[in-house]
């Protein structure tokens, strides 16, 4: 079992810079790949970007590339989502999951944190 508890949302301008971050709790954390979710009203959950075990192998989904940057750090069973250049559109509650492989689609993940709110204003 992995608990996982998101934190570092709130409201930023236009342009501005956010750390999300993701302690886990398990003793296995450095087993599982890790996945940023998000989701904005009225819309599906979408993949925002997932690190393998390692950290060796990152991955994004094309709207974040170049301003999100993921990563873990496996001694303090955290994994952080950097975002920069924050767009309105990025607007939404973002959740970060686990999961036994890297995958870009929700049925790869086994453990959700309960997400937290990320509003950016124009």
């Amino acid at each position: 079992q992995v608990q996982l508890v998101e934190s570092g949302g709130g409201l930023v301008q236009a342009g501005g810079s956010l750390r999300l971050s993701c302690a886990a709790s398990g003793r296995t954390f450095g087993r599982y790949a890790m996945g940023w979710f998000r989701q904005a009203p009225g819309k599906e959950r979408e993949f925002v970007a997932a690190i393998r075990w390692s950290a060796s192998i990152t991955y994004y989904t094309d709207s974040v590339k170049g301003r999100f940057t993921i990563s873990r750090d496996n001694a303090k069973n955290t994994v952080y989502l950097q975002m920069t250049s924050l767009k309105p559109e990025d607007t939404a509650v973002y959740y970060c999951a686990a999961g036994s492989s890297m995958g870009t689609t929700s049925s790869w993940y086994d453990y959700w944190g309960q997400g937290t709110q990320v509003t950016v204003s124009s």
